[in-house]
């Protein structure tokens, strides 16, 4: 979904929660910094992120979804 200049990966409006599931290139120094700054850019406009590695989505698919759960 399009916010801005930024494509999120998933949204729901009415709770104001973006999850982001992250891959590899998140985790570089330059990845981290994009990142950080996009979540400063959401939580700007009253936006909450929750980041996920890829691999938590597949070893932990429960706890991610109390996670998101929790988040609502």
């Amino acid at each position: 979904m399009p916010i801005k200049s930024y494509v999120v990966d998933f949204c729901c409006e009415s709770a104001r929660l973006i999850v982001e599931l992250d891959g590899g290139q998140h985790y570089s120094t330059e990845g981290k910094m994009k990142d950080r700054e996009r979540d400063d850019f959401m939580a700007g406009i009253g936006l909450k992120v929750l980041r996920f590695s890829d691999r938590e989505v597949f070893e932990n698919l429960n706890g991610v979804l109390e996670t998101i759960w929790n988040g609502l």
